[in-house]
């Protein structure tokens, strides 16, 4: 819920900490060295802690690199008692939706015993602060659009349920510890840095619009769209693709909200519209110059027709609204950094 009492507002929202230390798990993934970037941009001094079994080194760019998992709570103390950051931005988490349906045990290992692991680090090092990378998967099939931060949350997947078990231990840790927290439930993350450092990259790569690119460029041989049936303008599923940056924005803005005195709460990170399947793979074939092979497949169990987030909530607190509203200029970033890298 909204609040409406202005005193919670904190006042000025945009005031920086000079030189905070933020330890960043999963720095050195997609979404957490884009969040690093704007930490550094903001003044604050990212501390990276990352096991690189998805993660790149080369992407930690704006601080110390930290190897190591999570789960190792001596590791932990070392890290915080070395660096001694007053804030935890926590992305560190396995993201595969399948992967979580055909090995649960995987999921909860790092998403939930990870996560209890590094709050009650936390405890031990006294950091107050913690923001935690959620996910709109925690909502499962909504009951209403577009997606506001009061739906019922009832994930259909043990991705999704394994980030909503790190948010109820959030609000316990809150209620009994004195922790303050920030979650941050994006949507489909997309497109690369404005300057070309850093853009996605995963092996392999399970993303619908790096898999578009690589489809356009005869990397891969086609592009699979499952369902072409769902109850929406063109019959593609409908979701909502929000910049990597744009989300690496909001974490920070969250880190000053909570900084100057704002309430814990969760939040919703997306543009408040929806992009079908066929309209980004469109965007995608405009941004190359080039067509796409596409596979038409049936309906994947558990696909809703449409996700797509209202983000009030976030322009209300935390003075947050997307640069990207549309999915062309999204997919051009992506494009870019994927012709410099890969080539054509």
């Amino acid at each position: 819920m909204v609040c409406e009492c202005p005193c919670l507002v904190p006042e000025p929202l945009a005031k920086i900490v000079p030189m905070t230390r933020v330890l960043v798990t999963g720095g050195a993934g997609y979404i957490g060295s884009h969040a690093c970037k704007a930490l550094a941009l903001a003044g604050y001094e990212p501390i990276v802690l990352d096991n690189l079994s998805i993660g790149h080194a080369d992407a930690v760019k704006w601080g110390p690199l930290e190897i190591g998992n999570v789960r190792d709570g001596e590791f932990l103390d070392m890290v915080m008692t070395r660096h001694q950051p007053e804030v935890v931005m926590h992305f560190a988490a396995t993201s595969n939706v399948g992967e979580s349906v055909a090995n649960p045990a995987k999921y909860y290992a790092n998403n939930v015993l990870g996560s209890l692991s590094l709050l009650d680090a936390t405890r031990r090092h006294d950091i107050r602060y913690f923001i935690f990378s959620s996910t709109c998967a925690t909502y499962g099939i909504p009951a209403s659009l577009p997606i506001v931060e009061t739906l019922p949350q009832a994930p259909i997947n043990p991705y999704g349920a394994t980030k909503l078990a790190v948010e109820h231990a959030l609000a316990d840790y809150g209620a009994a510890y004195g922790l303050n927290w920030a979650s941050m439930r994006y949507f489909n993350a997309a497109g690369a840095d404005e300057d070309g450092e850093l853009g996605e990259r995963h092996s392999p790569e399970t993303h619908a619009i790096p898999l578009a690119i690589m489809a356009s460029l005869g990397q891969i041989p086609r592009f699979n769209v499952f369902g072409t049936d769902y109850p929406t303008p063109d019959g593609s599923c409908i979701r909502d693709y929000i910049h990597v940056t744009d989300i690496a924005e909001a974490h920070v803005n969250a880190l000053t909200y909570l900084i100057s005195g704002g309430q814990s709460t969760a939040f919703n990170l997306g543009t408040g519209f929806g992009t079908s399947v066929l309209e980004m793979l469109a965007a995608v074939g405009k941004c190359t110059g080039r067509p796409l092979s596409i596979n038409y497949q049936p309906r994947r169990d558990g696909d809703p027709a449409a996700l797509y987030a209202a983000a009030t909530k976030a322009s209300e607190l935390l003075g947050w609204r997307p640069k990207y509203t549309e999915i062309e200029p999204i997919v051009a970033t992506a494009v870019r950094w994927f012709i410099a890298h890969h080539g054509k």
